[in-house]
């Protein structure tokens, strides 16, 4: 199974997200970061198996919550490029 890692960027937007979720209730934040486990555990089965969005970038969406997790697979691992809430600029991961 390939090794999952997240450029920095993505990785505070998973945080923040979570630190929102916890704010609104007790342990919806653990959820989340389940519910984003979740889906790179997915993409690690079949990165091939989710949609093309941008060239070689993927799309994995989370289960539960309004959010998709952005990847490339590598080699030897998979890199996950943002982790996106679905109703924001839908471009705005491109710079990474």
């Amino acid at each position: 199974m390939k090794m999952v890692r997240f450029y920095p960027a993505a990785e505070t937007e998973m945080i923040e997200a979570a630190a929102y979720y916890e704010a609104q209730q007790a342990d919806l934040g653990r959820r989340f970061l389940a519910a984003v486990q979740d889906a790179c555990n997915r993409i690690c089965v079949n990165p091939r198996l989710f949609p093309l969005v941008e060239a070689d970038v993927r799309r994995c969406l989370t289960k539960t919550f309004p959010f998709g997790v952005l990847f490339r697979e590598r080699s030897e691992t998979i890199v996950v490029m943002a982790v996106m809430h679905l109703h924001r600029d839908p471009n705005y991961w491109k710079q990474r």
